[in-house]
């Protein structure tokens, strides 16, 4: 049995989120360091991008199954902003340095 079989599934999104979240931040100063738009909109993006690994992380020390489904909806939801924020930065072209 290799490492990813015997991981458990947690860890492994938990993982992944993190992984994600850095990403994002590194994403995110190159957009403030741009100005105007993608520093305003970068920060929405950094807002999603970056909850979706603390929400896992709360509904991993979920008090029930409600609370655990309630928290994994709200990773969910943040997800669905983000994946809306990634296309228009690429549409928009404010991932390109100016110059």
């Amino acid at each position: 049995m290799n490492d990813k079989e015997s991981k458990p599934k947690e860890k492994d999104i938990q993982e992944r989120a993190f992984s994600f979240a850095c990403r994002i931040i590194k994403l995110y100063r190159f957009l403030a360091e741009q100005g105007s738009a993608g520093g305003v909109l970068g920060k929405q993006l950094l807002r999603s991008g970056t909850s979706i690994g603390a929400n896992l992380e709360e509904a991993i020390a979920g008090q029930s199954k409600a609370d655990f489904v309630s928290k994994c909806n709200i990773a969910l939801k943040e997800a669905r902003e983000t994946h809306y924020w990634l296309p228009l930065f690429e549409k928009l072209k404010l991932y390109l340095s100016r110059g």
